[in-house]
């Protein structure tokens, strides 16, 4: 929720908006790891004045999590929030600065103050624990409400249980958070984080950390493409140092790094293991410079740090998946083992999970979750689009090369997403009780409409038809324009509680800060949002 602070809601502290104008205005090139640093030391000074001007409880206190600052100076800062020394899940926000240090409005996934009257559980850590893990058993071999997982059928153990505040409902309460690890029937590792109420044992939120996009497909090769190595003695590393130390290992031998005599990695066959390591890492690195050249963006987390990959996970594994945890990207082999599943609009899907996870991080589930595959779907197209390879021609289909049905259809369709049996073309109320990669279509459709527009086409090759709820015509206003508004939205504007009625406000926000208020980019955002029924 947005809303304009009073007058009186200025912060003054003259000496950190000069510093931060000048962080702001140094060459990106020169240092751009140690430029967000400073920006980040300077939005965690600001923390406390931030939180009196939000007029937050005396027991509340936010934590930076990133700071954006604009040429103009003007700085939107993220920041979680803590409640007596306590995270407080869905108590996020983002505060939008002017360059005077006038709190201009505020982005906040709960909309409140905290007051609770007590800390003190009337549950036991080990009651939590145990709660959690039988919730979680409870659900062994039942088919989970992500249509594209399968269930969960073996549980190893918890995580100590840790005390947190509950907001992501709007009433705030303390609670224990458990993540509960296992393992689901296809093979997928499982990590799913449940929030508990600490005096009643209710469960008020499940969230499964790892991100998974199914697939089956006859495999995928990028060509004949450069990578950056690392050379060490007499062998080369599959590592790239240009890139954040971004590596790939082979999980066969127990993620083990992998290296070569003489740099000529694969002979593009599936029965070469090092085909879908060159794969994985020409993805990676793809979906690095995708971020760097468009947005200036360091890495998944900004920080210069590389992700890393396995392949050849499991046995036949027909999926893929990105895990926060262990920041890396892995890849199963596919049906009979001779498919790996390393389809470079894949590799930028699920990085681009990371890339949620560091900004806004979406929760995975409700209208929430279907942003957060959005967002996938959206980026790894547009990791795609900036590949270019004549292998893997650019299109607005998801894994149209994993070919998952074995018919030669893809995944999803941006265009039309109810081509795909499941996904929806436009909002209805109750969108978000479905699977998020089925309400993600409302997302991916608006992104198409705003990027090529309404009706027939074909672009690259491929056909397109694309229709609007409410019979407008909608002319796009290209994919770059698009892909950039829905990032400037994602890291500026969404909180982990944002639903579609706040995406639309928060992409017009983000229009309306690069192109202009009233701009025809403006306007064609407002305009695609109704063809899909986001009014």
């Amino acid at each position: 929720m947005k809303r304009k602070l009073t007058a009186g809601a200025v912060l003054s502290a003259s000496a950190l908006l000069a510093g931060a104008i000048q962080v702001a205005a140094a060459p990106a090139q020169a240092a751009p790891v140690q430029q967000r640093e400073a920006i980040i030391a300077l939005a965690g000074q600001q923390a406390a004045p931030v939180a009196k001007a939000l007029a937050l409880g005396g027991q509340e206190q936010l934590v930076v999590k990133d700071a954006i600052v604009d040429a103009n100076g003007t700085r939107h800062l993220r920041y979680d929030r803590t409640y007596a020394g306590l995270p407080v899940l869905g108590g996020d926000l983002i505060v939008h600065q002017k360059a005077n240090g006038t709190v201009a409005s505020v982005d906040r996934a709960f909309d409140g103050r905290i007051s609770l009257p007590s800390l003190t559980p009337k549950l036991s850590a080990g009651t939590a624990s145990t709660q959690a893990v039988d919730s979680v058993r409870a659900t062994v071999g039942i088919a989970p409400a992500d249509e594209d997982a399968s269930p969960v059928t073996r549980v190893d153990g918890a995580s100590s249980p840790t005390l947190v505040v509950w907001a992501g409902d709007g009433s705030p309460r303390l609670a224990y958070q458990t993540v509960v690890h296992g393992e689901r029937a296809d093979g997928t590792p499982s990590s799913q984080r449940l929030v508990t109420d600490a005096a009643t044992g209710q469960l008020l939120s499940t969230h499964e950390e790892v991100q998974t996009a199914t697939g089956t497909g006859k495999g995928v090769h990028v060509g004949t493409v450069t990578l950056t190595t690392t050379q060490s003695g007499t062998t080369y590393q599959l590592k790239d140092a240009s890139r954040g130390n971004q590596w790939t290992g082979n999980a066969k031998s127990g993620n083990a790094l992998y290296t070569d005599a003489d740099n000529n990695w694969g002979n593009g066959t599936a029965s070469d293991t090092q085909s879908a390591a060159v794969d994985a890492q020409f993805g990676t690195g793809a979906t690095w410079d995708y971020y760097k050249a468009k947005f200036n963006r360091n890495g998944i987390k900004n920080n210069g740090v590389g992700a890393s990959n396995r392949v050849h996970y499991g046995n036949a594994y027909v999926n893929a998946f990105w895990q926060d945890s262990c920041f890396c990207m892995t890849y199963g082999d596919g049906t009979n083992n001779v498919n790996p599943l390393t389809a470079i609009d894949v590799a930028g899907h699920e990085m681009s999970h990371g890339v949620t996870a560091a900004t806004a991080n979406l929760t995975y589930s409700g209208e929430s979750g279907g942003l957060n595959e959005a967002t996938s779907d959206i980026f790894g197209t547009m990791v795609e689009w900036y590949a270019n390879l004549p292998s893997d021609v650019p299109d607005y289909l998801i894994g149209e090369k994993i070919n998952i049905f074995g018919n030669g259809q893809p995944l999803r369709y941006m265009d039309k997403p109810s081509k795909d049996g499941s996904s929806k073309d436009s909002w209805y109320s109750g969108i978000g009780s479905i699977d998020v990669h089925y309400s993600s279509g409302v997302a991916n459709h608006f992104f198409y409409l705003l990027s090529e527009g309404s009706g027939a086409k074909v672009i690259n090759g491929v056909s397109y038809n694309s229709p609007t709820s409410n019979g407008s015509t909608i002319t796009g206003i290209g994919r770059d324009k698009a892909a950039a508004i829905w990032y400037r939205a994602l890291t500026t504007y969404f909180t982990s509680s944002t639903n579609y009625k706040a995406a639309r406000t928060g992409t017009l926000n983000a229009a309306k800060d690069l192109y202009g208020a009233g701009s025809v980019e403006y306007n064609t955002v407002a305009a695609a949002w109704s063809a899909v029924n986001v009014n």
